[in-house]
């Protein structure tokens, strides 16, 4: 197996945390440390971009070996934030014997309506200054440019944040923009969110009210399919919830109990 896997904690049950990005790999080290206190867990860095276009099918396989792998045949709680949390269901459908409980941080947009909602929102929030950050990264690398992006929009995406969300991200922005083409391509031909069926895991939404992406469109988008989906807000808090000075906290106490609640005690 090639692809890296950080492993942080030596004991308790397995937990694999999915970053977002697309090619954003490292952003959640913070989680991946406070969750060690109680878990086994494991911050795979998905495939860079290379020879072949980056599909979502490539994940899919990656992360089942990665699993495989490290989990040694118990079935591991999946937490991915944004694309990784589409990249968690995307996997639990194809390998649903494979995958234990469920937690979906500010996860993406799976219908027109809630992407429609979302592009309008990202734009009504960005001011003249944000623009004008922006233009200046014109003359960057694709990859610097994109975190430096992500870095100038953490006022868009966050209400109140104690740091950057992507200051540890080993970014690559081929590997995004390929990955999101193929997203996109399964969402037009109706392959998601109908595959997500065959998910019968206990699945939790968690999203923040000032996260532009719309949370209760996108649970409504996902319900038809996850009947046993749980939605949790988390008031005064962004897209990503660990970093939020009001909110990071309560994120964490919640999200320890719901997996506590939820997860087979399995031997160390």
């Amino acid at each position: 197996m090639t692809l890296v896997a950080r492993q942080y904690g030596r004991a308790g049950s397995p937990v694999f945390l999915l970053h977002g990005g697309p090619g954003a790999a490292g952003h959640m080290a913070p989680v991946a440390r406070r969750l060690a206190v109680s878990y086994r867990v494991f911050e795979p860095f998905q495939r860079k971009s290379g020879k072949e276009p980056l599909t979502v099918a490539r994940h899919v396989a990656d992360l089942h070996d990665v699993v495989d792998h490290y989990a040694r045949g118990q079935r591991p709680a999946l937490i991915g934030a944004s694309w990784g949390a589409m990249l968690a269901l995307a996997y639990a459908a194809v390998h649903p014997r494979a995958t234990g409980p469920i937690v979906l941080v500010g996860c993406g947009t799976f219908d027109p309506v809630a992407h429609s909602e979302l592009r309008k929102t990202i734009p009504a929030r960005t001011d003249e200054s944000v623009r004008a950050r922006l233009k200046q990264i014109g003359q960057l690398d694709p990859d610097q440019a994109l975190k430096e992006t992500a870095r100038i929009m953490t006022q868009v995406y966050s209400y109140d944040p104690l740091a950057s969300p992507h200051d540890e991200d080993e970014v690559d922005a081929r590997a995004h923009d390929e990955t999101w083409k193929d997203m996109v391509r399964l969402q037009t031909e109706g392959i998601y969110p109908a595959s997500f069926a065959a998910i019968k895991v206990p699945v939790l939404m968690m999203l923040g009210t000032f996260d532009p992406h719309p949370g209760r469109l996108i649970m409504s988008s996902l319900k038809a399919y996850l009947p046993q989906l749980e939605y949790h807000e988390l008031e005064r808090c962004g897209h990503y919830p660990w970093i939020e000075r009001a909110s990071a906290e309560r994120f964490f106490v919640f999200l320890l109990a719901w997996l506590e609640s939820r997860m087979s005690p399995q031997p160390s």
